[in-house]
Formats: structure tokens, C-alpha cells, sequence
């Protein structure tokens, strides 16, 4: 089947939850969800919140009184339940070690280890949260870190495949991955790229070899600020690109075919708080993106769900999330015309008699 996704941010800041519950109930959310056309919900998590487990904060519950006094995982768990029960999968991301927003080189985590999060203990959390959600079916792949960049706080730039233990991405997958399979095999193995994800131009020479087969699938990022100006403009330039960037694993019957979900993607869709509008090349990134997602039927996922800012640097808490879906009070979509760019971006299309012979 094809992932047609959205992020819902929030679980891996400061904060420890998804984003919304203080505005609405978690079933209305999840119901927008599936209302919206999407089919499956990228959720970021921290390993601060596996470490902590703090109680939620009652204030970011206010509208889930259910909720109110339970711990951070214990309303994790009742968010995947909830999607679960409305027939949406889950892919979880290990986004960051510190609870925080992401992603920049200057606040650290920009690798799988920090020094207060090391591999140990970074394997540790994904074999937890992998033995925690081994029986809720719904629950379907681990990303095993978000967007890997360089850490300046330890001096290290990430490597691919040159067997440097401290920065070689492609080797702490293969060890993240495979301690993911030992406790739950039927979990898709998801792998971003380095710079940011931008690219995954090393699984050309040197591809992740993960011990379980058919259980890999490479992750991109793509957003407005990654691509050049012309190719916002020229469907064929920009699908050049993807082809240069990421595309290229699809490709059949090569030595580092596999499948390619672009984990994060998305604009500029509504004023923010001072009532600031989008920069015209938002909307010319839309149009062209969704163009190709349906021309090119990539698996793909939205960043985000959310209406409002959770907690982080350079984040208000309740402010507007320019690029979110959903409106402030998160009880509706904020702009049709935007949701149906994304139906038709994760359309599948018809096949016709001459299709069929």
C-alpha cells in the first residue's frame, strides 16, 4: 500500500504530547485525520520523554479530562490507540534526544548520540517503544532519527558508510534497525538521509543491510528553502531533482532498490499570529509538489497536522503554525483548497482497459 501521512508534532518537545489536546478532543483530531483522506500518522517522540515519562501537564489536556494525570507514554498510548481504532497506521519517529523543537545545528542533537542520550541508551528506548507497541497492529514502522545533520556541541559531522563508529549514520542504522527487528520483525525499518535528509546520495555506493529482508524503506525531506528557485517553476526541473536526490533508490532490480517515503514535506499554508501572509513561492512549492507526489506515487507525509505551536526555541507556545492544516482551535481544515491539493497528491490513479492488457 501507498503512506499517505501527516506529522502531529508535539510528543517529542518539551512539552511530552501531541499538540491539540488542550483544544480539542482527541477523537475529533483523529477523526479530522481520517476525514482529511490521509491513511497513516507520522508521530515524533523524544528519547526525553522515554527517559522521563513525566506526567502531562494538565493545562495541554484541557480538552481530555480522561486524559489529565496520566503519564507521558500513557497518553502516547491512548493517541495510537485512538488511531488504531480509526483504521490509521502509525509510523514512529525518533526525532531528537533533549525534548525540544527541531531542527538547526546550534541547539545539538544533531546526531543519533548526544552526551546525554548515547547509542546505549538510544537503542535502548527504540527496543522499549518497539516491545511497547509490539501488539497494536496499527503501529507499522520506526523512522530511526530524524533529519541527522552535523552536532557542533561534539565537533562531529555525519558520515556515510566510512565505518567511523562516532559519525557513520549508515552503521548506527544498520544497529538501530536490527535492534528494532529483535523485538518486533514485522516493523518497517525507515532511514533518512544525512544533511538534513535532503538527500540519500550514499545508498548508491553503500545501502543499509538490515538482517530481516523487505523491511527497508529510505526517507527524504523536501520543503520550499531546499530546492532551487527554477525548479519550482519547471515540473520537469524539479523532477530532475527528486531523481538526483532520492528517487533514483526506486529505481528496479539495482543493488540499493527499496522503497522511499518522504517523511516530511510541506509550506506555508496560513498567515501567522501578527497576520504575516506566505511568501509566493509556498504556493508555487505546493502546486509543484503535488503534482509529482501524484505523478510519481511516493509515499510522503505532511509536516503538519498541527494548528498551533507547541512549546521549543524559536517556538510560542498557541501560536498560529503557519504551515499546519488545521485551524487554531484545531475543529477544522484552514483552507480547502490546501486539502484538496493534498487528496489529489495522494490519489492513486485509476488503471483503464489499456491499462489492464
Amino acid at each position: 500500500m501507498r503512506l499517505v501521512s501527516v506529522n502531529w508534532f508535539g510528543a517529542e518537545s518539551d512539552e511530552f504530547v501531541v499538540g491539540g489536546l488542550d483544544r480539542q478532543p482527541l477523537a475529533r483530531i483523529v477523526a479530522s485525520i481520517r476525514r482529511g483522506g490521509f491513511n497513516s500518522v507520522r508521530l515524533p517522540w523524544s528519547n526525553e520523554l522515554v527517559a522521563r515519562n513525566p506526567v502531562v501537564d494538565v493545562e495541554r489536556l484541557a480538552a481530555n479530562p480522561r486524559l489529565q494525570g496520566r503519564k507521558a507514554l500513557e497518553v502516547l498510548d491512548a493517541v495510537i490507540d485512538e488511531l488504531g481504532h480509526a483504521g490509521l497506521l502509525v509510523i514512529l519517529d525518533n526525532h531528537r534526544g533533549r525534548g525540544d523543537w527541531c531542527c538547526d545545528e546550534a541547539h545539538g542533537d544533531g546526531l543519533w548520540h548526544t552526551p546525554q542520550y548515547p547509542e546505549t541508551i538510544w537503542l535502548e528506548h527504540w527496543r522499549a517503544m518497539a516491545a511497547r507497541y509490539l501488539h497494536r497492529p496499527q503501529v507499522v514502522a520506526a523512522e530511526l532519527r530524524n533529519e541527522i545533520r552535523g552536532d557542533p556541541s561534539q565537533g562531529l559531522a555525519p558520515t556515510w558508510g566510512d565505518g567511523n563508529v562516532r559519525t557513520d549514520w549508515r552503521a548506527a542504522a544498520e544497529r538501530g534497525g536490527n535492534a528494532v527487528l529483535e523485538v518486533n520483525p514485522n516493523l518497517l525499518i525507515i532511514v533518512g538521509g544525512i544533511d538534513y535528509q535532503t538527500h540519500l546520495s550514499g545508498v548508491r555506493t553503500a545501502p543499509v543491510r538490515l538482517a530481516a529482508p523487505n523491511r527497508l524503506v529510505y526517507a527524504a525531506h523536501t520543503y520550499p528553502w531546499t530546492h532551487e528557485p527554477e525548479e519550482l517553476q519547471d515540473d520537469a526541473a524539479f523532477a530532475a531533482a527528486a531523481q538526483k536526490r532520492w528517487d533514483f533508490v526506486r529505481a528496479p532490480a539495482q543493488s540499493y532498490t527499496a522503497p522511499v517515503y518522504l517523511s516530511e514535506w510541506g509550506a506555508c499554508v496560513q498567515a501567522d499570529s501578527l497576520g504575516k501572509t506566505c511568501a509566493p513561492e509556498n504556493a508555487a512549492y505546493m502546486a509543484i509538489f503535488t503534482r509529482y507526489a501524484r505523478a510519481s506515487q511516493i509515499d510522503w507525509a505532511y509536516w503538519p497536522l498541527n494548528g498551533t505551536q507547541s512549546a521549543g526555541y524559536t517556538r510560542q507556545r498557541g501560536a498560529v503554525e503557519t504551515f499546519g492544516l488545521l485551524n487554531t482551535d484545531w475543529s477544522d481544515y484552514v483552507d480547502s483548497n490546501v486539502l484538496r491539493a493534498l487528496q489529489e497528491a495522494g490519489a492513486t490513479p485509476k488503471c483503464d482497459e489499456s491499462d489492464r492488457r
